[in-house]
């Protein structure tokens, strides 16, 4: 007797849909979108499927190189999380391209394979979202979802034109800002620079020229 495979489930993905928390939890779960990205907030969901060319994948290494290098040079306490879904449970949940908790505050989450709970720990003080097909969603809806999540900084990436969109969010409101205050003295436009040389230079020399720049 043959056993006939589960039907596939087709939901409409790099859109937001109506859904129930569970009917959320069920799809992020389900194998056929195990390549998925995922976020909910106010009983919407978002799964985002579009393949993540070199672009992408590059900017992502580069803004956690400056953050990291800046980091470490300012003995500021910092820990990073690539791909990481951060879960508020029954409300909402958010898989940005990096988050970073920093200070000297925060606990470690646990080294597993689950969602960071945000019922039992802090959100990220900082996320950062590599935007390329999502540009408009991140700095819109998706910017409202890390508003009510209480991150308090928020950045976009545009891989199109190599620039930073960096928000401040206090008050469950945002606004753009120049530097950081996260990470108290970085501008912006170094981190921009930063992308900017990119283009022709390799990871090594970016990182040379950020560790003369930020001691200098």
């Amino acid at each position: 007797m043959m056993i006939q495979a589960p039907p596939l489930i087709t939901i409409p993905t790099d859109t937001w849909v109506k859904a129930t928390w569970e009917e959320f939890l069920a799809l992020a779960e389900n194998p056929q979108y195990a390549e998925g990205k995922f976020y909910y907030d106010q009983e919407y969901m978002r799964i985002e499927m579009a393949p993540l060319g070199s672009a992408h994948g590059h900017d992502n290494t580069i803004l956690s190189t400056v953050i990291l290098v800046y980091a470490a040079i300012k003995n500021i306490r910092i820990k990073g999380f690539t791909n990481t879904s951060f879960r508020k449970t029954g409300a909402r949940e958010s898989q940005p391209d990096i988050g970073f908790y920093i200070g000297d505050n925060f606990q470690f989450p646990p080294r597993n394979n689950s969602p960071i709970n945000l019922d039992e720990f802090t959100s990220p003080n900082l996320i950062v979202e590599i935007a390329a097909s999502s540009f408009v969603d991140d700095i819109g809806r998706k910017r409202l979802l890390y508003e009510n999540l209480g991150i308090q900084e928020y950045w976009v990436v545009n891989v199109e034109d190599n620039t930073i969109l960096a928000f401040a969010v206090e008050n469950q409101g945002s606004r753009l800002i120049e530097e950081s205050q996260v990470l108290p003295g970085l501008k912006i436009a170094l981190v921009t620079e930063a992308l900017q040389r990119s283009q022709s230079e390799d990871d090594g020399s970016i990182t040379r020229w950020l560790m003369g720049t930020i001691n200098s």
